[in-house]
């Protein structure tokens, strides 16, 4: 017999860690990372994945912002108008992004919603600023926004894991994110190191032997979506994953089979090639 069926079986084990307390401003996550592992009874090992919730990476880089501060322009009162949100965190929205590429006006069912490109290039609602498991300044409201580099933050964060352990682990920063025609959301990477964040399989053979000619596979967000489910979205607690027993291909025909870091730079589509803008 020969093809797939002579193939063995393979798995793949996620495991949220347990104990991780409240992340603060210029906590040290390396640490409380370590410590959850410890109370998980998990030793890390080589080539372990560690999928890290993007609101832990922005509290402990303190991405926080006052409500109270914020001084919205004209551009913000008008947008805020349309969409019945805070002008405040209109602000905040134009603040963190390049682009809005749509808003709608409030529904009977919901309210206005606002489509950004931030910074990064990634198209998301509200450019990524959150409320939600975001505690207040005393008796002031603060949101949250996305670490400033979430590639630079994810290869921080597994420089100084490598420096305590002496272990070469991946990191992924995922977030919750809506996609174009699909409701809900998904888990979706923001910043990654030690891992590719695309596999261009072009050039691969398929199950009869003719080459991919256009497959590119975006193992972060797959990855990243995994863990979400684990994860959860609301008051679980459970903010740091680890994935045990995913191997890249490293195929000779393929780009980025490597280690370098490249960030999720290849993630984004070009605008000139985004069709739903």
């Amino acid at each position: 017999m020969s093809g797939p069926n002579r193939q063995l079986p393979v798995s793949l084990t996620l495991t949220a860690l347990c104990g991780m307390p409240l992340v603060h401003s210029g906590d040290d996550l390396v640490t409380l990372i370590l410590q959850s592992l410890k109370q998980t009874s998990i030793c890390l090992e080589n080539d372990d994945i560690l999928v890290i919730a993007q609101k832990i990476v922005s509290k402990e880089e303190g991405r926080y912002v006052r409500l109270a501060d914020v001084k919205p322009s004209e551009r913000a009162f008008e947008l805020a108008t349309v969409t019945e949100k805070d002008p405040r965190l209109v602000e905040l929205i134009l603040l963190e992004s390049r682009e809005i590429v749509r808003h709608s006006h409030r529904t009977f069912q919901r309210s206005g919603v606002i489509v950004a490109e931030n910074r990064q290039g990634v198209v998301l609602a509200n450019a990524g600023i959150d409320h939600s498991n975001v505690e207040t300044d005393g008796e002031a409201e603060q949101v949250l926004l996305l670490p400033l580099d979430p590639d630079e933050s994810a290869a921080n964060i597994r420089k100084k894991i490598q420096q305590k352990t002496k272990l070469n682990v991946a990191v992924i920063i995922n977030d919750s994110l809506g996609r174009a025609w699909r409701n809900g959301t998904i888990g979706t990477a923001l910043g990654v190191s030690g891992i590719p964040a695309i596999l261009d399989l072009r050039g691969r053979p398929d199950l009869f032997g003719e080459p991919l000619r256009v497959s590119e596979e975006a193992i972060a967000d797959e990855l990243s979506s995994a863990a979400s489910l684990l994860q959860g979205q609301a008051g679980e607690g459970r903010p740091v994953v680890l994935i045990r027993g995913y191997e890249f291909p490293a195929f000779s025909g393929c780009s980025n089979s490597n280690r370098e870091d490249s960030g999720t730079t290849g993630l984004i589509r070009p605008k000139e090639k985004d069709l739903f803008r």
